[in-house]
């Protein structure tokens, strides 16, 4: 993670109060980490205490769709749950209408459409977004979404409130 960021050990040291020759010896597994030095070190990342400690293998690399029938969507989880970034992106099949209920959450949500028509109700506004075209707006307004005609598929990026509302049980 700290590579990745473009960190040197100096840098991750700074900001997480941790000195450098103990974080070099944690990455190179001649030290455990601490309890003491875990949440510093993941604030300091942006991650979480999950993600500093997963093991970086990558024996399933198949993404798996996840259909919910009661909501009418099927799910394919891209980004790995609770991204370093707070961002979570995901592809959705849509095959239901707009629900009538809207809901309202802090954050924005963005999304383009692979396939298909997305009708988008914002409050009082309804919205046609069709394939190539893409939507982004405040998540404080109440909205819904569906799709009209059929399937539609959409691209989206969801912050961690919208990822809880959109990708969550109903």
């Amino acid at each position: 993670m700290r590579v990745a960021r473009g960190w040197s050990l100096d840098e991750l040291a700074a900001r997480s109060y941790v000195s450098p020759s103990t974080l070099s010896r944690i990455e190179t597994g001649h030290r455990r980490i601490a309890l003491d030095q875990l949440a510093p070190i993941a604030r300091a990342l942006g991650s979480t205490l999950d993600q500093l400690v997963e093991s970086g293998r990558d024996e399933d690399v198949v993404i798996r769709p996840h259909h919910d029938d009661n909501r009418g969507i099927t799910t394919w989880l891209l980004s790995r749950e609770g991204a370093p970034i707070g961002m979570t992106v995901a592809k959705l099949r849509v095959d239901r209408p707009v629900p009538t209920d809207l809901r309202v959450h802090p954050g924005r949500d963005w999304f383009v459409v692979l396939s298909g028509t997305v009708v988008l109700r914002l409050a009082e506004r309804t919205i046609v977004v069709r394939a190539g075209e893409a939507a982004e707006f405040s998540t404080m307004v109440p909205h819904a979404f569906g799709s009209n005609g059929g399937p539609a598929e959409i691209l989206c990026i969801l912050d961690h409130e919208g990822e809880r509302s959109h990708l969550g049980p109903s």
